[in-house]
């Protein structure tokens, strides 16, 4: 299964009509990954991702698809602590899958 089926599994849409908005989200988010990875902007492209990293980027992509009206968005979509929540959650599945170098 590719990441972008299991994206849309995540997000559990069947239907074609957003696959290029997922599309676009998915790619902002891995690049966030590689950024925040501090990796070479395209790595992803030719590199595999951990579990940690590739469910991080899900879960980017999937927040972002639920919060593109500008809401809180998601399940949790009337609680105001639900983005910073999410983005902890994010971040330190990043950290986790992020290969450290001295």
């Amino acid at each position: 299964m590719t990441l972008f089926e299991k994206t849309k599994t995540n997000l559990m849409i069947t239907h074609s009509a957003d696959d290029e908005l997922i599309s676009e989200l998915l790619s902002a988010a891995k690049k966030y990954a590689e950024e925040y990875q501090h990796l070479d902007e395209g790595y992803y492209d030719f590199n595999p991702m951990s579990a940690t990293t590739e469910q991080g980027v899900i879960m980017l992509t999937a927040f972002l698809y639920e919060s593109r009206d500008g809401s809180t968005g998601g399940f949790f979509g009337d609680n105001t602590n639900a983005p910073s929540s999410a983005f902890n959650t994010i971040n330190t599945l990043l950290r986790l899958g992020k290969e450290w170098k001295v």
